[in-house]
């Protein structure tokens, strides 16, 4: 990704620059590549995730596409700026084996899945008895927002299996239908609700809204609780525009058709997500010795995940959509297969990681077959079951570039 944003930069010197802005905690260059010398500015963040390389793909698409014709920036008279990868400390752990892109599956993307601890992702800074200080990263971030103070914001990720969806910090007339016309034409699947963002508000389909004017703390299941980095420039105007665009598209998490018994796959669900932590604790028996250093990263990750089930299935069973848009848990299909993919999504990606954990040869081989056991079952599950399908990178970049365009637009123009 670096090296093609230095090609496209010396290929289109009056169009793109590209400079560093800061360092992550190993030292490695936090590169941001802008493009246009509009009056505004617009801050596109990439690669804060370290399981969801499209981004920084979506970010060299688009920017590519300014190089080349500069009358689409001129239009909106801006400045786009795009952070390429906001944790290439997180995002190297994942290429530790190399990617293969070429004929990438489910299973074959978990047997190489690395996600950070919530202390370590860059997006979301420490509040309250400061257990941590905030990461450089997120320094450079913030720097880079009060700097800028951008009338739009948008952070780019990308999931595993399911569909997409919006989460924006402030309403935008027409944003929704916008987002909705971008996904449709591009035969993406709407989360019809999102797992994500349960706390905001559900403004329709595949689209959720932060409820109020004021930013509110942001506390995970594993109750470490954080000022995120969409809502700290709400202070300078900026709306921040989260886009989620899957890798699995599952088809069946856009379906809008009335269920009965809520309460009941709710408790389902649950079970399905404590039960299969349950399993990996199994699985792992005795195999939870010392781990090599290198290797620390994908333990500490993965024993986090099992410590928020109970957090987790206790959100669900106490939500109340009444002030969000009265769509409740498990009221829909759609969101019934979005809680039944949630539940096995979180043990899935600790026994993904555990099984790294113990290396290659394994220090424990019997507990990295139970693990390799569980980790090749729940990923024919996900296509099995599930029907999830594969969606091509130029679709998952064309989703975040349209949507991006689109969005802009309407907010550059009021």
């Amino acid at each position: 990704m670096t090296s093609t944003a230095r090609a496209l930069a010396s290929a289109y010197p009056g169009a793109l620059r590209l400079r560093t802005v800061g360092v992550s905690r190993s030292g490695r260059p936090l590169w941001l590549l802008s493009a246009g010398r509009g009056c505004r500015n617009v801050l596109t963040v990439a690669g804060a995730h370290s399981n969801e390389p499209v981004g920084g793909a979506s970010a060299i698409r688009l920017a590519g596409e300014f190089a080349r014709d500069p009358d689409l920036l001129d239009a909106l008279d801006c400045t786009w700026h795009f952070l390429l990868c906001l944790d290439p400390d997180g995002m190297s752990i994942s290429e530790r084996h190399g990617w293969p892109y070429g004929g990438w599956g489910v299973e074959g993307y978990h047997r190489y899945f690395y996600r950070q601890e919530f202390t370590c992702q860059p997006e979301f800074r420490p509040l309250g008895g400061r257990p941590a200080e905030p990461l450089p990263e997120s320094d450079v971030l913030v720097g880079l927002l009060d700097e800028l103070r951008p009338a739009v914001q948008f952070s780019l990720h990308g999931g595993e299996a399911g569909g997409t969806f919006l989460q924006l910090t402030r309403s935008v007339p027409g944003a929704a239908r916008a987002f909705r016309e971008v996904a449709t034409n591009l035969r993406v699947p709407m989360e019809h609700r999102p797992f994500d963002g349960m706390g905001w508000f559900v403004e329709g389909p595949g689209v959720l809204v932060l409820p109020g004017p004021e930013p509110a703390d942001e506390r995970d299941a594993s109750g470490f609780t954080s000022e995120t980095t969409w809502t700290y420039p709400m202070r300078h105007g900026t709306v921040t525009a989260v886009v989620e665009a899957p890798m699995w598209a599952v088809d069946s998490v856009a379906d809008p058709r009335r269920t009965a018994g809520a309460e009941e796959h709710i408790a389902r669900v649950s079970r399905t997500l404590l039960e299969r932590s349950e399993r990996v604790e199994a699985a792992l028996g005795r195999g939870g010795g010392p781990v090599a250093a290198e290797l620390l990263p994908y333990d500490t990750a993965a024993r986090e995940l099992l410590g928020v089930g109970p957090g987790v299935a206790d959100t669900w069973k106490s939500y109340l959509a009444d002030d969000l848009g009265g769509v409740g848990l498990a009221t829909t299909v759609g969101n019934s297969v979005s809680l039944d993919l949630a539940a096995r999504r979180i043990p899935l990606r600790a026994a993904a990681m555990l099984r790294q954990a113990l290396g290659d040869p394994p220090a424990d081989p019997v507990a990295a077959g139970a693990l390799d056991a569980l980790v090749g079952e729940w990923c024919r599950e996900l296509e099995t079951c599930f029907g999830a399908r594969w969606l091509p990178v130029r679709r998952q970049t064309a989703l975040h570039g349209q949507a991006m365009l689109r969005l802009a637009r309407m907010l550059l123009s009021r």
